[in-house]
């Protein structure tokens, strides 16, 4: 992959870093100055309870897709980035565009998950 391909994939992924991060950083200030409620209706306190949970998943999904950032950065520096790690060719600049932290091309990924959808239905 040419240089400036490299930049831009570099400067796309820096940026959704510094946005994950961000939102992350305000999730947590405010879960953490949210002032614990008190609700005398047990279904008032499992709907909070229900909204906070699903926050935790979100957040979570979100710390996973940093890791996948950081590590596709690291991709780039070290002259990986763009290589699927199954058969060693190339992944589409579409693909990368599409989903920048991919480290399967169309192909492989599509076998994988065919591979997966078999293994549950067995």
């Amino acid at each position: 992959m040419k240089n400036e391909r490299l930049k831009h994939f570099k400067t796309l992924l820096k940026k959704r870093l510094e946005e994950l991060l961000s939102e992350a950083g305000k999730a947590l200030s405010g879960m953490s100055e949210s002032v614990e409620e008190h609700f005398p209706d047990p279904s008032d306190r499992a709907s909070l309870e229900t909204d906070r949970n699903f926050l935790l998943r979100v957040k979570d999904r979100e710390r996973k897709l940093i890791t996948k950032v950081k590590e596709a950065i690291e991709r780039i520096e070290d002259g990986s980035y763009g290589i699927c790690e199954i058969c060693g060719e190339e992944i589409s600049e579409e693909r990368l565009e599409a989903r920048p932290v991919t480290t399967y091309c169309i192909e492989c990924k599509k076998e994988a998950e065919a591979n997966e959808r078999q293994g549950r239905n067995v």
